[in-house]
């Protein structure tokens, strides 16, 4: 099996931090976990640590402060490149992405794709218990950036992904520029745009139970003000190019 790396950011995930690591070294014994925390005030990093020195393969690295979780998959990403890793993954901490899935985004990566998403939206996938407003967002969200972008994706936005460590580095994922939950979708894109193999596998987005969503009004601004000029300069581009 290839050598893999499951990168998690957390930030006051006090109240999840232990049981995500031990559901995702269950499922994934043979696996290296970084937690990349964000000064968390809570907590969190302090818990992350105990539990690494039970479970062992995990590591806790402590950043000066929160800088978005853009910074935090880059600065994960770094990690993995400069160790040799040959998959990187990213995963939220809060338990709304089940560590099950984990074997089947690695196997994905390993029959051929550059990208695995775990997705909402496709056939099998599916987002319970979320309220009628947050699921239209999510909804036309995904629609806005699929017209716009032309990438094939169903579910730009998701947080859970595999990628094969050489599509990240010729997509320059440290040139990224999205600060928030557009990280995402900028580097789908980017993959896209080289003609990367993209594979969504269908997952169950269930809700936080404990803590508070990181998601905001910002956040939401910034990702579709980037989509919007992406494809905005795509059609000029294409035009130009006539």
């Amino acid at each position: 099996m290839s050598r893999v790396l499951v990168c998690t950011p957390t930030y006051i995930e006090a109240q999840n931090i232990e049981e995500f690591l031990r559901r995702a070294r269950a499922a994934v014994p043979g696996v290296d976990i970084l937690v990349l925390d964000d000064n968390s005030p809570d907590g969190t990093a302090d818990i992350a640590e105990r539990v690494a020195a039970e479970l062992g393969g995990i590591e806790v690295l402590r950043r000066p402060e929160k800088r978005g979780l853009g910074n935090a998959y880059r600065a994960g990403f770094a990690v993995g490149m400069a160790r040799g890793y040959d998959t990187l993954i990213q995963i939220d901490a809060d338990l709304s992405h089940d560590p099950l899935v984990l074997p089947q985004l690695i196997a994905a990566i390993e029959a051929g794709a550059d990208l695995v998403i775990g997705s909402r939206y496709v056939p099998g996938g599916s987002i319970p218990n979320w309220p009628k407003r947050r699921r239209a967002l999510s909804k036309y969200g995904n629609l806005y950036t699929g017209f716009m972008l032309k990438t094939g994706v169903k579910d730009a936005t998701a947080g859970y992904r595999a990628f094969r460590a050489e599509t990240l580095r010729a997509v320059d994922y440290s040139g990224t520029r999205a600060k928030g939950y557009g990280f995402q979708i900028e580097l789908a894109y980017r993959v896209a745009s080289i003609g990367g193999t993209i594979v969504e596998v269908p997952i169950a987005f269930t809700d936080r139970v404990r803590g508070q969503s990181k998601m905001s009004f910002a956040v939401m601004i910034e990702e579709m003000g980037l989509v919007t000029w992406w494809g905005i300069r795509d059609r000029f581009r294409k035009r130009g190019s006539r």
